[in-house]
C-alpha cells in the first residue's frame, strides 16, 4: 500500500487515518493553509500550523475542532510520522511530510519559491514522492522580481495621485493582499476591502507587521480620501462597490497578467504580474531540490507539465483534485473571508 492514495474525498493516508487538505467531509483532515479551496467545512478534526489556525478559525468558526503544530515538529499518527515545512504560499502555509517505513512523501499544497517579506519562505524537504501544483505550469509564467514590482506599483499610485484618481488594486484576501500592502510605501491613505480587513485584523492579532489600513464601510465618504490605494478583491473590481471612488484607475495583481490579453478581460487599466505560486521557475526548482523520483501534478496546467517532467526523467503522474489555484475570474479564497 503506497503512503498515499488519491480517492474521491482528498488525498487519504490509510496508514495514519487521515486526509490532506480534503473536499469532502472526513474524520481528520490535515490542512496545508487557510484559503477555502484547502481548508473546508465539516470535517471532524483539522491539523494545521499554529500560524495558519487563526485565519482558519475566523473562517470555519471558532467551534471547530482544530489542533496546531509547530514548523518541523514531529508527531507520530497512526503508523506514520508527520512534519509541516514552510511553503511561502501564505502565512503559516504548509508542506506536509509524510514518513511510513522510511518512505517519505511530501503534499506541497500551494507555494512559492521566492521569499516575498510577509510568509514563512518556502523550505526544500527532500522525499520519494512529491504531489506538486502547477497551476503556472507553462514557461510563460515567470514574476516582476519584488524591487521591480514595487517601483511599478508605486508608480503607478504617484501618477493616479497626481491626476486626481484612485488607485483600485485587485489581489486576493488572504496571503496577496498583505503581501502587496507590505511592498508599497504609504504615500496616501490606504483603504480596505471588508474581506481584506478581516484577514488584516487576524494577521496583526498574531503580531504580524502591517502598514496601517481604513477598512471601507457602507457610510464612508470616498472622498474624504483623496489619492487613496484601494485594496479590492478580485470580484470587486467594476462592480457598484469600486465606482464609488469615483474617478479611479484599476489594476489587477496575478500571475495571470503575464498572458497576453487577460488585463482587457479583467477590464484593468494596469496588470502586475505577481503570484503566491510558484512560476516555471520555481516549480522546476522546488521539484529538483525534494530529489524525489515520483512527482504527482495537480492543479493547472497538469497535461503540459506532465509531459515536460517526464522528458527531464521523471515517473510523472496527474492528480485529479478539486483545488482551484489562483483563478482567474476571482472566487473561493476571497469570498470566504
Amino acid at each position: 500500500m503506497p503512503v498515499l492514495t488519491f480517492t474521491d474525498r482528498g488525498i487519504h493516508c490509510e496508514a495514519g487515518g487521515f486526509f490532506v487538505d480534503p473536499w469532502r467531509p472526513v474524520d481528520r483532515a490535515l490542512i496545508t493553509h487557510g484559503h477555502s479551496d484547502h481548508a473546508r467545512d465539516g470535517m471532524g478534526a483539522y491539523l494545521s500550523t499554529d500560524i495558519a489556525a487563526p485565519v482558519i478559525r475566523q473562517r470555519l468558526g471558532e467551534d471547530i475542532r482544530l489542533d496546531t503544530i509547530r514548523y518541523g515538529e514531529r508527531r507520530r499518527i497512526g503508523g506514520v510520522t508527520v512534519s509541516f515545512h514552510p511553503a511561502g504560499h501564505v502565512p503559516g502555509s504548509a508542506q506536509i511530510r509524510i514518513e511510513q517505513d522510511g518512505e517519505v512523501w511530501v503534499v506541497s499544497g500551494d507555494y512559492k519559491t521566492v521569499p516575498d517579506g510577509l510568509s514563512e519562505p518556502f523550505e526544500p524537504v527532500r522525499c520519494h514522492a512529491f504531489i506538486t501544483e502547477c497551476t503556472f505550469g507553462l514557461p510563460v509564467f515567470r514574476w516582476t522580481d519584488p524591487a521591480t514590482l514595487k517601483a511599478q506599483m508605486m508608480t503607478w499610485w504617484e501618477g493616479n495621485r497626481a491626476a486626481g484618481r484612485a488607485s483600485i488594486l485587485g489581489a486576493y484576501a488572504l496571503g496577496k493582499a498583505q503581501r502587496l500592502l507590505t511592498a508599497v510605501d504609504p504615500i496616501g491613505p490606504i483603504l480596505t476591502h471588508g474581506a481584506v480587513e478581516n484577514v488584516n485584523e487576524v494577521l496583526r492579532g498574531q503580531g504580524i507587521a502591517l502598514p496601517d489600513t481604513i477598512r471601507v464601510t457602507p457610510d464612508m465618504d470616498p472622498k474624504a480620501h483623496p489619492g487613496a490605494l484601494v485594496l479590492a478583491t478580485p470580484s470587486a473590481l467594476g462592480t457598484p462597490w469600486a465606482r464609488r471612488f469615483g474617478a479611479a484607475s484599476t489594476a489587477f495583481a496575478s500571475g495571470w497578467m503575464a498572458l497576453r490579453g487577460v488585463r482587457r478581460r479583467r477590464a484593468a487599466d494596469r496588470g502586475f504580474i505577481v503570484s503566491d505560486h510558484a512560476d516555471w521557475p520555481g516549480l522546476n526548482a522546488a521539484i529538483r531540490e525534494t530529489g524525489a523520483e515520483r512527482i504527482f501534478v495537480t492543479h493547472g496546467y497538469t497535461s503540459q507539465f506532465r509531459r515536460w517532467l517526464e522528458g527531464e526523467g521523471y515517473d510523472a503522474q496527474i492528480v485529479a483534485t478539486e483545488y482551484e489555484g489562483e483563478g482567474l475570474e476571482g472566487g473561493g479564497e476571497e469570498e470566504a473571508a
